[in-house]
């Protein structure tokens, strides 16, 4: 059962990258204007939209996991410090929250490694 609940926790992981990246693409004009309102440069869109969907495509069949959650853990907390640190606002504190909690489950899946159900299986 632990095998099923590890490859159940990647694809939960994975799914949350997969989807905001997937969602740059198709909204990559707002998402640029929404990252410049904040400072950062559109020139770093394609950056991120590959690290969202090809990170969470790693994650997901677990292939090169530690280096994949390492590198997702490290966006998640930059993304929250950036774009999330408005703590009087609810729904910014629930985002930074989350964006926090995500690095922290990317960081034992890290640490625990991704399970036999995985291509990195040893």
């Amino acid at each position: 059962m632990n095998n099923y609940l590890q490859l159940l926790g990647r694809i939960l992981l994975a799914q949350i990258y997969l989807i905001a990246g997937i969602g740059k693409i198709l909204g990559y004009a707002g998402t640029e204007a929404y990252m410049a309102k904040y400072g950062v440069p559109g020139a770093l869109l394609p950056l991120v939209i590959l690290l969202e969907v090809g990170g969470g495509i790693a994650v997901l069949i677990g292939w090169q996991t530690r280096w994949a959650c390492y590198a997702l853990a490290i966006f998640s907390v930059i993304a929250a410090v950036i774009f999330h640190h408005d703590i009087a606002n609810t729904m910014q504190r629930i985002s930074l929250m989350s964006d926090l909690a995500m690095a922290g489950g990317l960081l034992i899946l890290a640490v625990s490694g991704p399970g036999p159900l995985s291509l990195d299986r040893k």
